[in-house]
């Protein structure tokens, strides 16, 4: 049959492309620089293989940018393996789950599917409003959810206290320059009381 597939009329599925031949004189089309331009970075062997973010020699920008420093440290800024994770859950999710008087973990809030996994904190932020008097029991809460939950004759417990940090430059601020001062005239007038 005609429609026989044979070795007389065997051809690829998509019709071949003669490679490019360059080098082979100005009659080519593809002779002298072999389509290469004159000299450059792009003339050479290999100028193919250029790593990601290089930009031809200069300074490359993830050089040029500022850098975060001391994400090894706990007390450094927070990225990196120390970064604080949270799950918010919002009072107006408590006002739709939960009813009057029941207690409120993350126990509970994983059982109603409000957080994801009880290993990582939660914490209570104010959006919505709370009717309901509930005895709430999670790691942190906003100044606005505590005041909310307070209101409604609820109750608030943190199972983890907020750090409370020191204010950084402390001794260069106008207020604690006078503090030393200060202390110094004392002592000196106590001595002085003293010596008499």
């Amino acid at each position: 049959m005609a429609g026989d597939l044979n070795l007389s009329n065997l051809k690829p599925a998509q019709p071949r492309k003669d490679r490019k031949r360059v080098g082979r004189g100005a009659g080519s089309g593809t002779g002298r620089y072999s389509g290469r331009g004159i000299k450059g970075q792009k003339s050479r062997a290999g100028s193919h293989a250029m790593r990601a973010g290089f930009e031809g020699g200069q300074m490359p920008l993830y050089m040029r940018t500022a850098k975060l420093r001391g994400n090894t440290s706990a007390d450094a800024m927070p990225i990196g393996p120390f970064r604080p994770y949270t799950q918010p859950v919002n009072l107006r999710d408590l006002e739709a789950r939960f009813e009057a008087g029941e207690e409120v973990t993350p126990e509970s809030l994983k059982a109603k599917g409000l957080i994801r996994s009880i290993r990582k904190d939660v914490k209570l932020l104010g959006n919505g409003e709370l009717t309901k008097k509930l005895a709430i029991t999670v790691h942190g809460a906003s100044a606005t959810a505590r005041e909310k939950v307070e209101a409604t004759g609820g109750t608030l417990t943190l199972l983890r206290e907020p750090k409370v940090r020191k204010p950084k430059n402390a001794k260069r601020r106008p207020e604690n320059r006078a503090k030393p001062a200060a202390a110094e005239t004392t002592g000196a007038t106590g001595q002085t009381e003293g010596g008499e």
